[in-house]
């Protein structure tokens, strides 16, 4: 017994390309000092459309694991040997997301390894999702998705709240990992890391939501895509109202309510790409996005190094554009040519057929 080929949707690619340019675009402007405010990530409590990228991407993880994976399942030997191939693959995010918070250290001369990171997460909740897609039934995956963020809340709800680095959240990443996290204070001992341990259990239900996508996609031709994303918007509103909106927490909240966004912005995508046959904007980008993620970590770390990621801006385009349209502009401009480099290769790459998967 083999799996049917999975089926390849333009809108799928398109938008994950759309979700690394944007992961791009917010992590390298000209000058952190001058970054418009839906370019930035909320400070606590609160979503900006910066927010919504992140788990956008988890979300798409999820769509892709259910459509490669679909009819696996029942064979037990194919079962075996995809979740084996799927965990190898998750590993190796996790070692390369590892591989790059080293030459961060290297580059910005941090004093302190940083274990968790952006690629870490991604490994892991695909490791989850994809067990999920093997050995639960649509039954078990919502119960799953459930179980994660209900208990998720009762852990949050019990034990403090959000209140920031008071929270159980980051209490445990400060008491595992001491100065290894993203923030810490010495003096205090308490510390927070955005892509923690347990904060990666809600992201895992993000995860599994766009799993539940990805067999609309497939089986109902993205139909009860667009509902679905209503109502979930709709729940993590009301749920907001009990438990605010934190990505740095990935609040239950959070997650629904990013949810539901990633879901219309599907629809919308399959829509105009698979449907009516649109031309599959940022296509190129989304077939390469985790090449194109780390390549321009490994770039900005070089050119950070070296003096030149600096020089470009300050000697170049703040100097040429502020003037005129101010620092804000000017720093926008300088994220948006550093996205264009990278949009640029992934193009070309497509265009020679060369697909690398980590």
């Amino acid at each position: 017994m083999s799996a049917a080929r999975a089926p390849r949707f333009a809108s799928v690619d398109a938008l994950r390309g759309w979700a690394v340019a944007a992961m791009l675009l917010v992590n390298y402007p000209g000058d952190w000092s001058h970054v418009y405010a839906p370019l930035r990530h909320s400070q606590w409590n609160g979503c900006t459309p910066t927010d919504l990228v992140f788990p956008l991407f988890l979300f798409l993880v999820g769509v892709s694991t259910a459509l490669a994976m679909h009819g696996l399942a029942d064979d037990p030997a194919l079962r075996r040997q995809a979740l084996a191939k799927a965990w190898l693959r998750a590993s190796r995010l996790a070692l390369l997301g590892l591989a790059l918070h080293a030459l961060a250290m290297w580059a910005y001369d941090k004093p302190h390894f940083r274990p968790w990171g952006v690629l870490q997460r991604i490994g892991l909740c695909f490791g989850a999702a994809a067990s999920a897609q093997l050995y639960l039934r649509p039954r078990g995956q919502w119960l799953a998705i459930a179980v994660l963020l209900l208990g998720y809340w009762a852990l949050l709800a019990t034990t403090g709240g959000t209140l920031p680095l008071d929270n159980v959240v980051s209490r445990v990443d400060a008491w595992m990992l001491g100065p290894r996290v993203y923030e810490f204070d010495a003096a205090s001992g308490r510390g927070h890391d955005p892509e923690g341990l347990l904060s990666t259990l809600p992201a895992i239900a993000t995860t599994l939501l766009g799993m539940r996508a990805g067999m609309l996609l497939r089986e109902r031709d993205g139909r009860g895509l667009l509902p679905a994303g209503l109502a979930a918007l709709a729940i993590g509103a009301a749920w907001a109202l009990l438990l605010p909106w934190n990505k740095n927490l990935w609040t239950p909240s959070y997650a629904v309510w990013s949810a539901g966004w990633a879901s219309l912005l599907l629809a919308a995508c399959h829509a105009l790409f698979d449907r009516r046959g649109w031309r599959p904007f940022g296509r190129s980008m989304g077939i390469n996005a985790i090449v194109a993620y780390a390549g321009s970590w490994a770039m900005a770390c070089v050119l950070e190094r070296s003096g030149l990621f600096a020089a470009a801006y300050r000697g170049l385009l703040q100097p040429l554009l502020a003037p005129i349209c101010g620092d804000e502009a000017a720093s926008l401009a300088f994220a948006i040519c550093f996205v264009g480099f990278w949009w640029v290769l992934a193009w070309g790459m497509a265009r020679r057929g060369w697909r690398v998967v980590i």
